[in-house]
C-alpha cells in the first residue's frame, strides 16, 4: 500500500503553521533554525523537516537559505531602467539570466502615466566592494540597448522580512505600537576566512540537504570545525551582516498545486519633506503589511520621491486599503505627503544577488571586461 502523500499546499493548516515562523520570522544566525521553527510552531522538527523538503520539491517553496544583510556587504540600489517596449522582455531576461549581480529583476507598470512611469524594468543590484555600481549600470545599459537608468541607493533601511503566508488575512492599518528603528546602511570589510565562511553560509539548500544538523556539511565545506564556523557565523551576526534564515515561497508564479500566495506587488512611493525621511520611514516601517521599506531617493525622474516600500496581496483593492491606512497615518503623524504613487509588479523573477568580489572579477573577465576598470 501507497503511502499517504504529503501535502505541500501553503494553506495546508500544518503547513500554514510552519511557514508562518518559517518565511520571515528566524531573524540572524540560528544554529538550530528547524528547532527554532518548531518551538515557535508546535510543530514537531520530524514533521517540519518533511513538509519544507516535500513543498521544495514541489515548488511551493522555491529556496531554502540563510539570508544576509546584503546592503552591509556590497554596495547596492535599486535601479530603474528606461528600455524600448520592444527590448523589455529581452532586457528582463538577460538582467534575469545574464548579471549574477541583478537580484530582483521585476517590470512594472502605473494605473495612469505619472512621472516614471516610462520606467517599466526595475532591478536590485549589489556590486563587491571597491567596485562601481554606476560602471556596471553604464555596461549593462549598452548590453540591454536601454536609454538611461536610475540609481537608488539605500540611506536607511526600515523594514525588511517577506511573510506572505502570515499577512494574507492582515487588516488595513495594523502596526507595531511604536516607530521602527531605522538601521544605518554601512559596509563592513571582511577577511578570506569570513568570506569563506560566509559563502558556505548563505548558499541555498537543496531537499537532500534539509536536516535537523544542517550546518555540519557548511562548516566542511568552508574547512573549518562545526564550532569555528558557528563563533564567526555569530560574529557576522552581532556586526549586522546575516540577515535571517528563511523558506522563500514561490510568490508570484502558481505552485505546482495551481495556488499563489499573492497575486499583486507594489511599489509604494511617498515624497515627505527634506529632513523627516527617518521620521517618516520609521512610521511606514511601523506597518505589518510591508515587505521592505527604505529611504532612496527617487530624483526629479519620480518627483523627487523618498520613501519606498514593498506591499503584497491577493487582492488589488485591499493592496490599495492599505496604502490608504499608512497614507493616513502619515498625515495623522503631522507628516505631509507632497506626492505619493504605486508601482504594480508584471513579470517577476528573484534570484540572490552575488556579492564576493573573487565572483565579480571572474565576471568581469567572462565579459570581456578588465575589472580594474571597474573600480570605484
Amino acid at each position: 500500500m501507497d503511502s499517504p502523500k504529503v501535502p505541500v499546499s501553503f494553506s495546508d493548516p500544518v503547513n500554514a503553521s510552519i511557514l508562518a515562523v518559517s518565511e520571515d520570522q528566524l531573524q540572524g544566525f540560528q544554529r538550530d533554525p528547524f528547532g527554532a521553527v518548531s518551538a515557535q510552531s508546535g510543530v514537531s522538527v520530524e514533521t517540519i523537516l518533511e513538509r519544507i523538503r516535500a513543498m521544495v520539491e514541489a515548488g511551493t517553496i522555491r529556496r531554502v537559505r540563510q539570508t544576509l544583510l546584503a546592503t552591509n556587504l556590497a554596495d547596492g540600489a535599486l535601479v530603474a531602467w528606461e528600455v524600448p517596449l520592444d527590448r523589455l522582455d529581452a532586457s528582463f531576461d538577460y538582467l534575469f539570466q545574464q548579471d549574477p549581480f541583478s537580484g530582483h529583476v521585476v517590470t512594472r507598470s502605473t494605473d495612469a502615466a505619472t512621472p516614471g512611469s516610462t520606467y517599466k524594468l526595475w532591478t536590485t543590484l549589489k556590486v563587491p566592494q571597491g567596485f562601481s555600481l554606476r560602471k556596471h549600470c553604464e555596461f549593462l545599459l549598452k548590453k540591454i540597448g536601454g536609454t538611461h537608468f536610475r540609481l537608488m541607493p539605500a540611506k536607511r533601511l526600515f523594514a525588511l522580512g517577506v511573510g506572505h503566508t502570515r499577512r494574507r488575512l492582515m487588516e488595513p492599518g495594523a502596526r507595531a505600537d511604536e516607530r521602527v528603528e531605522a538601521v544605518e546602511v554601512r559596509v563592513a570589510t571582511l577577511t578570506d576566512l569570513e568570506w569563506r565562511i560566509l559563502t558556505a553560509l548563505k548558499r541555498e539548500f537543496a531537499p537532500a540537504e534539509i536536516v535537523r544538523d544542517l550546518w555540519v556539511a557548511r562548516a566542511a565545506e568552508a574547512g573549518v570545525s562545526l564550532e569555528e564556523f558557528f563563533k564567526v557565523a555569530e560574529d557576522l551576526d552581532r556586526r549586522k551582516i546575516i540577515g535571517r534564515f528563511s523558506t522563500f515561497l514561490e510568490h508570484v508564479k502558481p505552485t505546482g498545486e495551481g495556488e499563489r500566495v499573492t497575486r499583486f506587488n507594489a511599489l509604494f512611493h511617498w515624497a515627505v519633506p527634506a529632513g523627516r525621511e527617518i521620521e517618516a520611514g520609521s512610521e511606514v516601517g511601523r506597518h505589518h503589511i510591508m515587505t521592505h521599506a527604505y529611504w532612496r531617493e527617487g530624483g526629479p525622474e519620480f518627483r523627487n520621491v523618498n520613501i519606498m516600500g514593498v506591499a503584497h496581496g491577493t487582492d488589488k483593492a485591499l493592496v490599495l486599503a492599505h496604502k490608504a491606512a499608512i497614507d493616513e497615518h502619515l498625515k495623522e503623524a503631522g507628516i505631509p505627503i507632497a506626492y505619493t504613487n504605486v508601482f504594480w509588479g508584471g513579470r517577476s523573477e528573484i534570484k540572490p544577488s552575488e556579492i564576493s568580489p573573487f565572483a565579480y572579477q571572474d565576471w568581469c573577465r567572462s565579459v570581456g571586461i578588465d575589472p580594474d576598470g571597474m573600480r570605484e
